[in-house]
């Protein structure tokens, strides 16, 4: 799809400094723009690249003034930088604007679904299942029984979620997440063989939440594990039963939280990072990366480390590991200068 100067003018506001009907049909960064691609400058260190770079079309702020001459068209707005960020999500958009059912799919008679919705090929949609408006299915994806999908929802290809599970509106579920498969439950007899615990609760995801690829929510034993509106998860992580997960909090790569944790609104949890079970992390919480959570933390902490400590403390510990070789050597030379002493 192609797209010229004055239309993605019209999209930002913006103002063409050049040829109006230049064409693009892809995005590049100023460093590897090649013809037909749209790149943006914002940052004063990439400047010199405007001057070379290929790339037919450029974003730049309204007060940049060229010291050189330009072949290049300039599309001139407020803020160069949100103003691309902008056109990326419009460009989204546009690149998954699908609908229609595709064949093959099984669709039970009991299930429902909105308007402009895209359902890709292989997908299984079980009994009393529900959908909303503008919902995007892509293939092979399974949604169980019972599930109900908000609005403006998007389920890439491959995700399984089980049943019973409750997704918001404008919910980004990426490819291999699955949602809703059982809590590790088991009860250990007097054999030492262990028995499983039924998991009869669900998992709820309210609005504008994000799903990395590979992550795994598990269902409650009893009740629902809950994601809170405005949650970003990344790529591989771990979420147990009956955890709950406050608003807007986000959690990088790798991260595995034991069940009926309880996480408040706007942390920030780094990758790696592993939180024992039926804990209580406030809100506001900064958790750095591969850190072992193993107590509460209450709201505005900073913690680092396995068991993790106060993030400051952690630093001034860190330079005294470093030096451990040397004071080691320093001890020992010690002790063999007293023992000639005496």
């Amino acid at each position: 799809m192609k797209f010229t100067a004055e239309q993605i003018a019209g999209i930002l506001d913006g103002t063409v400094d050049g040829n109006p009907e230049a064409e693009v049909s892809k995005l590049s960064k100023i460093e590897e723009g090649t013809e037909g691609s749209l790149t943006f400058l914002s940052n004063p260190k990439y400047t010199p690249y405007i001057y070379k770079t290929n790339a037919s079309i450029a974003i730049v702020d309204k007060d940049f003034k060229p010291e050189k001459e330009l072949t290049i068209t300039l599309i001139r707005v407020e803020d160069a930088y949100k103003s691309f960020s902008k056109l990326l999500e419009y460009y989204n958009q546009v690149k998954l604007n699908k609908a229609g059912i595709e064949n093959p799919v099984f669709i039970s008679d009991s299930a429902s679904y909105g308007d402009n919705v895209y359902i890709g090929a292989f997908s299984y949609l079980g009994n009393n299942v529900k959908i909303g408006d503008d919902v995007k299915i892509y293939p092979n994806v399974y949604i169980g029984d019972n599930c109900t999908i908000g609005d403006g929802s998007v389920i890439f290809q491959g995700a399984k979620i089980y049943s019973d599970s409750v997704i918001g509106k404008t919910v980004y579920v990426h490819s291999g997440a699955i949602i809703g498969a059982d809590g590790f439950g088991f009860a250990p007899d007097e054999k030492g063989e262990y028995t499983r615990i039924p998991q009869t609760g669900n998992v709820v995801i309210e609005d504008n939440v994000d799903i990395g690829a590979g992550t795994t929510i598990d269902r409650a034993t009893l009740g629902s594990t809950i994601i809170r509106k405005g949650v970003k998860l990344d790529n591989q992580i771990q979420i147990a039963h009956n955890v709950e997960i406050g608003e807007h909090t986000a959690i990088a790569a790798q991260t595995g939280i034991a069940g009926s944790t309880k996480i408040g609104k706007n942390c920030l949890i780094g990758g790696q990072v592993g939180i024992v079970g039926h804990l209580t992390i406030g809100d506001r919480v900064r958790i750095q990366a591969q850190s072992g959570i193993g107590r509460n933390l209450k709201d505005d902490e900073a913690v680092q480390g396995s068991p993790a400590i106060a993030y400051s403390d952690y630093n001034k510990s860190y330079v005294h590991f470093k030096n451990l070789p040397d004071l080691v050597k320093q001890i020992n030379n010690l002790e063999k200068q007293k023992s000639n002493d005496k």
